[in-house]
């Protein structure tokens, strides 16, 4: 049997059964996050104003385990990306929005 661990800071609320009822995927208390940096590419002037235009870049992640036998973890879609050919790394998928469209589960989880 699998085990995932959630490395997010929100809970993963998963509907098994439609929509019916949530499986729960609390955080671990750890987040796996993915080091940023910023290069200005250029500016845009609009209506006299200059606003920049950055190129980001993710780089190496931050408390992403070693891959472990049977272990899944939950991650953000960016960290997921900044960490190609780890087949471990989930992210929630198929989502489920409320009436102000505020996310509050997935059908599924997917790999990227």
């Amino acid at each position: 049997m699998a085990k995932i661990i959630n490395l997010t800071p929100h809970e993963v609320n998963i509907a098994i059964d439609g929509n019916a009822i949530f499986m729960v995927i609390p955080p671990s208390g750890t987040v796996a996050r993915a080091a940023t940096r910023r290069e200005q590419v250029g500016v845009i002037d609009i209506d006299g104003i200059e606003i920049p235009v950055n190129r980001v870049c993710y780089g190496q992640v931050e408390n992403l385990p070693d891959p472990a036998d049977g272990v899944f973890y939950i991650v953000s879609a960016i960290v997921a990306q900044a960490a190609p050919g780890r087949q471990d790394l989930l992210v929630p998928d198929d989502t489920i929005r409320d009436s102000q469209g505020r996310i509050t589960g997935a059908r599924a989880l997917a790999r990227i």
